[in-house]
């Protein structure tokens, strides 16, 4: 037996534009951390910005595949292009850290370094995940009416 479930336009809305909210959330924390774990470091803890700046991006890049996965199939496929297209961006940027990150870390060294390779995230990421969340925002959703299977 078939029964049909209303996704609302609301939640169709909110899940286009979830990872890049937490993305950009995530990565504020991240600067935030590094930026006040600066101001309380002295030399003898001269890596405190870093273990600071560490722990949000590094919690949200794995959350971030559970949330991915779970918008992925969403049934609107909207909701998919601006899922898709702020994976290809996140895990781009953070895939393409791991490599180019160390070398940069290496010629500038200690706060200067952490705080290029965050920058340079940040510069690429943040402008773009905005403007996907006001695209999103002013994008004409409505309720989407599914068939389930019913238990």
């Amino acid at each position: 037996m078939k029964a049909t479930r209303v996704i609302p336009a609301a939640s169709s809305r909110l899940n286009a534009q979830l990872f890049n909210i937490i993305t950009v959330v995530a990565l504020m924390l991240s600067l935030s951390a590094l930026l006040v774990g600066k101001l309380f470091a002295s030399q003898k803890v001269g890596f405190l910005p870093l273990v600071l700046s560490l722990p949000p991006v590094m919690i949200w890049l794995g959350a971030s595949i559970f949330v991915y996965a779970s918008i992925a199939h969403h049934p609107n496929p909207r909701v998919g292009h601006y899922n898709k297209w702020a994976g290809y961006r996140f895990y781009g940027v953070m895939g393409s850290l791991v490599v180019v990150g160390p070398m940069i870390y290496g010629l500038l060294g200690g706060l200067q370094g952490v705080l290029l390779v965050l920058g340079f995230a940040i510069a690429i990421i943040v402008p773009w995940a905005l403007v996907d969340i006001y695209r999103a925002a002013r994008e004409p959703w409505q309720d989407l009416t599914i068939e389930v299977d019913a238990h």
